[in-house]
């Protein structure tokens, strides 16, 4: 249940910064989502592949409460690097609007 809770948040952000540049408000909010579960995902490959070859630490793999407490961080991290990946983009990318009736019967310059 407090999983629901933390991607509602994540969906959440990413859906107010998308407002806020205006972005596709839902495909940015289920997009950070996938992010978070593909962050999460390749944290876990990286894992099983360092303990399967290299390293032999032996993990239990039965037992996933341990994986998925570690995955949380990493796919936090991940998700807060693609949000500031596309403020700093969107940001480049503003169009100012500028307000041409206070121009009216101006010379043109």
């Amino acid at each position: 249940m407090l999983g629901l809770l933390l991607l509602y948040f994540i969906g959440k952000r990413f859906y107010d910064l998308s407002v806020d540049y205006k972005q596709n408000k839902w495909l940015y909010a289920i997009l950070s989502i996938v992010v978070y579960y593909a962050g999460g995902l390749f944290f876990v490959l990286l894992i099983a592949f360092l303990d399967a070859y290299i390293f032999e630490w032996g993990f239990d793999w039965e037992s996933s409460y341990g994986m998925n407490l570690l995955v949380i961080p990493f796919g936090l991290i991940v998700v807060w690097v693609f949000y500031m990946l596309l403020e700093n983009r969107w940001k480049k990318n503003i169009v100012v609007i500028k307000d041409e009736i206070q121009d009216i019967g101006k010379p043109l310059e």
